[in-house]
């Protein structure tokens, strides 16, 4: 595909794109409307949280962390060591989407998720040909079910709550989410080294009070990418 691709077109390729991931995104959401209400939080109050931060890891841990009776600092300094990986997903999307309008980029960045992410990122080194418009319109086309869905989600477990069944496994919609998001990602040895320390951190540390351990395997599985992309950079170079 080139340049020659309309928007409306490129619409409907992020469209039909996005659309298989709702069959994780609406259950995730149904798990997240059912905790917060036995978190104590009413509907709305679930609804707001949900609209305003639409970060589904990000908002587990904050509740996760408010039932712990954590401090409002830690709570908050977890949530945004979760939501971290938000501002490399945008640093990775600004040569494509960058030259944007700033409404486009705003709306973008609201928007932006870790399924929307994938998707694009994957389908702009695949074109990277194409135009800014085409590019914009296909990431707003794969986002156009997958937050929708992510709302009703939140808002069926808020108001179902206790009257979903135990037998059924929504909450095994959470591991399955993030193992289709982070499997096509993992190709380089940067990216591997990171995810095994993450994984491995949060295992080791999962004894710490306020669930602390989720903040310093983040922030230790970040701290690995970067040094051995820093160290394979500089192989590269000394080979040249």
């Amino acid at each position: 595909m080139t340049n020659s691709l309309s928007q409306r077109q490129a619409f409907w390729l992020g469209f039909r794109h996005g659309g298989p991931f709702i069959l994780v995104v609406a259950p995730f959401g149904l798990v997240f409307g059912v905790v917060a209400t036995e978190a104590g939080l009413n509907v709305v109050q679930t609804m707001a949280f949900s609209i305003a931060v639409i970060a589904g890891a990000a908002q587990l841990t904050a509740l996760q962390m408010m039932t712990d009776n954590a401090p409002v600092a830690i709570i908050l300094a977890t949530a945004l060591a979760v939501n971290l990986r938000m501002a490399m997903y945008s640093a990775s999307l600004t040569p494509h989407l960058g030259p944007a309008p700033v409404w486009q980029r705003a709306l973008v960045a609201y928007l932006m998720v870790d399924q929307a992410y994938a998707v694009s990122a994957l389908q702009y080194e695949k074109t990277p040909d194409w135009s800014i418009p085409a590019k914009v319109a296909y990431y707003f086309g794969v986002v156009t079910l997958i937050c929708p869905v992510w709302y009703l989600g939140t808002l069926s477990g808020a108001v179902l709550g206790a009257q979903i069944p135990d037998t059924i496994p929504i909450g095994a919609a959470i591991p399955i989410a993030f193992i289709a998001l982070i499997g096509p990602m993992l190709r380089t040895l940067a990216h591997v080294a990171a995810a095994l320390t993450s994984v491995t951190a949060a295992i080791v540390l999962a004894g710490l009070p306020y669930s602390l351990g989720l903040l310093v395997a983040g922030l230790l599985s970040m701290v690995v990418g970067a040094l051995v992309e820093i160290w394979q950079t500089r192989r590269r170079e000394a080979r040249t």
